[in-house]
């Protein structure tokens, strides 16, 4: 996993399925290179997949990993923002809340 904080649950997964983690984390790598998209761009494209279906663990993740690359607090608010007419106020509303929750923890460890 490219993340630098690894989630407790992540990681107990991966100790205890070593083999299936690692064709998970391995089709991942081959989505991301199978197109012409930039990474950043498939980092908010998961993001938004990840508010859609509203698992915090995974905006957590995606919003660390778009942060790595150099995507901006705005950048990431605005790519939850826009899913507003497709999922719907609530659903966007949580996703902001989860992103915040990372957001807010890269902000405090840059001060």
């Amino acid at each position: 996993m490219a993340t630098k904080k690894t989630p407790n649950a992540y990681r107990q997964l991966k100790n205890q399925h070593a083999d299936f983690i690692a064709a998970v984390e391995a089709l991942g790598v081959a989505a991301r290179r199978a197109g012409p998209l930039e990474e950043k761009v498939t980092q908010l494209v998961q993001l938004g997949a990840a508010g859609a279906i509203r698992s915090e663990g995974a905006v957590h993740s995606h919003t660390r990993r778009a942060l790595e690359l150099g995507v901006s607090a705005d950048e990431i608010r605005h790519a939850l923002l826009s899913l507003t007419s497709t999922i719907g106020f609530p659903t966007v509303r949580a996703a902001l809340t989860w992103a915040d929750d990372v957001l807010g923890a890269a902000k405090s460890r840059k001060k």
